[in-house]
């Protein structure tokens, strides 16, 4: 078996890739698909901790919320910043070596990185339905853009289609959409299915003009438009000076589960599910 895959990416760090995937989990395991979730490749000073592995914290939320084990395939390449553009590189959740980034892109990203990043997700598209791959920052930063391995490659190795998410409460996002497509090859802008406006305030309608405009200049549709919400989720540090400290137990545990059905429930009421559904190839 070879699951379906769709991939999340976004304008930008902090667009809401992780959480958007953290809630299609959980709405896809509600629909009684086996469903796992990918990073290739992920930055992040915290992390989970396992019984001999390390990985990102966000896929091991996001595996909560698919309601599926733990395991370091889930995230094959985790950087843990040390200062000094260097960071301690895991590797399928085993500490691999410490590099400066000069030599994370120059000698390992193209090579160990992506071989180890393709094997990863082949274990995981055998035994799963469904695999929700989340991009990392922005697949249009032309500056590293040849040593990316966690947005457009990786998508483009499994044919998945992609969502390209947004914050509006940022300011910008529609030139953002149009920016992000422009910088892109030509079959990676095909890759591209819809967009998703997250962080939303205000009355929706409001946006219909800038969609309107945004669908022809792109020829893809906006297929949800997401309010800002308050949720107990940690988020990623790489945009918070003081992430959210976390202890797995088993009261955490189950205050996590609820804070994961009440994104996926106000997710749910404001994205077209059937067109996500109908993107899964």
């Amino acid at each position: 078996m070879t699951a379906k895959t769709l991939m999340i990416q976004g304008t930008s760090s902090g667009a809401g890739k992780t959480t958007l995937v953290t809630a299609l989990c959980r709405i896809l395991s509600d629909d009684g698909y086996k469903v796992a979730p990918f990073k290739s490749q992920n930055m992040s000073s915290y992390s989970y901790i396992g019984k001999d592995f390390e990985i990102s914290r966000a896929q091991a939320i996001q595996a909560i919320a698919a309601r599926t084990k733990i395991i370091p395939i889930m995230n094959p390449i985790l950087l843990k910043p040390l200062g000094n553009y260097k960071s301690e590189i895991f590797v399928n959740g085993v500490s691999y070596r410490k590099m400066h980034a000069r030599d994370y892109y120059k000698k390992f990203a193209l090579s160990t990185g992506l071989e180890q990043s393709k094997n990863a997700l082949d274990q995981l598209l055998k035994v799963n339905d469904i695999v929700i791959l989340e991009g990392a920052g922005s697949p249009a930063e032309i500056n590293i853009q040849r040593y990316d391995i966690a947005n457009m490659r990786m998508a483009e190795y499994c044919r998945s289609p992609v969502i390209l998410v947004t914050d509006i409460d940022k300011g910008g996002s529609f030139a953002s959409i149009v920016g992000t497509l422009a910088l892109l090859d030509k079959k990676h802008q095909k890759l591209v299915k819809g967009f998703v406006i997250n962080k939303f305030r205000g009355d929706v309608t409001i946006l219909q003009p800038g969609y309107s405009v945004l669908k022809k200049k792109t020829m893809k549709p906006v297929i949800g438009t997401i309010p800002l919400i308050e949720f107990d989720i940690p988020d990623e540090d790489s945009l918070h000076a003081n992430p959210k400290q976390v202890s797995w137990t088993k009261k955490y545990l189950l205050t996590l589960d609820r804070e994961i059905d009440h994104l996926a429930n106000t997710v749910k009421k404001n994205i077209d599910i059937k067109k996500i559904r109908g993107m899964l190839n």
